[in-house]
């Protein structure tokens, strides 16, 4: 059963702005939802089936709406496992239901859940209706345009993906490689170039740290040969060094993904950026820590003329629409984002969220919350 308490006053970033009011009473729960994939999808860390969010609630007392905030992990990806995210749930809720301020420092190590808490603030703040930003894509007047993703698996099957995106009018693909064998990986290039030329055709390539970093480059020079715009984490995270020298002598761009996982301090960033110096990198909230986090990371990418693009990590739509709204009310240097996994999902949180011609927009439709219910 939850407590229902009344605090005097809740700290909370400043750039969102929120303040709660002196002697509100305030209600917070959490609910778990295992989402399905519609189809399994490969990645280098196995094949998904399934995944679970966890949902934080918040509501005034005497208020029927709800704010909502998601925590979304893939376990091998964020530092939090599943038996971690319970009990920091748990404390999170017994915190806020108790008057507790809550300090950064509870947040270590626990980017998706810091989120959690940042989103359904944010929600609440702007009357818990999940319209978090106030933008022309929130109003559904503009949509984002987003990659086409292609998930690891057998060359036909990869093959059957492209073909897909391609006829819904997709300009932009992001491939996942280091799967299969990298020979018909380049088969499959050299079948999209000779249909799409790059002026057509953006492809992005994704290797989830799969590559030996003895053989990195030369397989990034086979890939160099196929127009790539870049790719995304080559060799595994935390090897600096190896990283460096790919980024120096590389013939394609590099993205850093993986990498600024764990990395907090503004100092620490700095570091990255400057000691690396990659082409781009890539934001995902939930493995970052949120919005304040990523314009962090984005104020310093900025100051050192590094670009970057945003990215969903498997959020239901709630997270979803959180990030994309998020999204629209930033000055974009990339024209593609990584928002297009909202279809995934068999159960996914019924939204207004839908694809048309690679944008992602925001439609008239309304929010369906009812398996979050307790």
């Amino acid at each position: 059963m939850i407590s229902v308490v009344t605090f005097s006053f809740f700290t909370f970033p400043k750039h969102l702005l929120i303040y709660i009011v002196s002697c509100v009473v305030m209600v917070a729960s959490y609910k778990k939802h295992t989402l399905t994939f519609k189809s399994p999808s490969g990645t280098s860390r196995g094949i998904l089936r399934t995944k679970t969010s966890w949902f934080l609630k918040l509501k005034h007392a005497n208020n029927i709406n709800i704010a909502i905030g998601e925590c979304s992990i893939i376990e091998g990806l964020n530092p939090e496992n599943h038996d971690f995210v319970d009990i920091k749930m748990e404390q999170l809720c017994t915190a806020i239901n108790n008057g507790q301020s809550i300090e950064d420092s509870f947040f270590e190590n626990a980017p998706s859940v810091r989120f959690a808490y940042e989103m359904a603030y944010r929600d609440m703040a702007t009357g818990s209706k999940r319209e978090l930003y106030n933008t022309s894509f929130t109003s559904g007047h503009n949509g984002i345009p987003i990659n086409g993703l292609i998930w690891m698996g057998s060359k036909d099957f990869m093959l059957e993906q492209i073909e897909q995106k391609l006829e819904k009018g997709y300009k932009c693909l992001k491939l996942k490689v280091a799967a299969i064998d990298f020979k018909e990986e380049l088969s499959l290039l050299s079948e999209i170039r000779s249909r799409y030329s790059d002026s057509e055709l953006e492809i992005r390539v994704d290797a989830n740290g799969g590559f030996k970093d003895k053989d990195a480059l030369e397989k990034l020079k086979h890939l160099s040969d196929y127009k790539i715009h870049s790719i995304e984490q080559p060799i595994m995270a935390q090897n600096w060094p190896s990283m460096s020298r790919l980024i120096e002598d590389t013939p394609i761009d590099i993205a850093l993904d993986e990498e600024l996982i764990g990395i907090d301090s503004i100092i620490e960033k700095e570091k990255l950026i400057t000691e690396l110096k990659p082409h781009y990198i890539i934001l995902k909230p939930s493995l970052v820590g949120g919005f304040k986090k990523s314009e962090e990371w984005i104020e310093i990418a900025n100051k050192n003329d590094i670009k970057w693009w945003i990215t969903s990590a498997l959020e239901s739509n709630i997270g979803l629409n959180a990030i994309a709204q998020w999204s629209s009310s930033l000055v974009l240097p990339m024209h593609y984002q990584g928002l297009g996994t909202g279809q995934l999902f068999e159960n996914n949180i019924p939204s207004p969220l839908y694809i048309e011609n690679e944008n992602l927009y925001s439609g008239s439709g309304n929010w369906n919350t009812s398996l979050l219910e307790c």
